[in-house]
């Protein structure tokens, strides 16, 4: 399994607030994005996310690790768009 599955999922879960909005920006089921994003919170060993059923907060190690995330994933998506240019 790869280390940095489930990143792009949180990314989006965060961004949007709720697994649903996440898995419509990305374009897969919500289960999908859940089983992802728990599958890295269980590997990493802490929780990222605090869920309601209402609504999806960052924990405080999930925020630490966002900020930390975001900037990775910028960086593929920019690489990715250099090749299509």
């Amino acid at each position: 399994m790869n280390s940095f599955d489930g990143i792009i999922e949180f990314v989006a879960v965060a961004e949007s607030h709720g697994f649903s909005s996440a898995a419509k920006q990305l374009g897969c089921s919500t289960s999908h994005v859940s089983r992802q994003v728990s599958r890295l919170e269980e590997r990493l060993g802490v929780a990222l996310l605090a869920r309601s059923t209402r609504q999806v907060n960052l924990t405080d190690a999930g925020q630490l690790y966002y900020q930390q995330c975001r900037g990775l994933v910028n960086g593929l998506q920019q690489a990715s768009e250099s090749l299509n240019t």
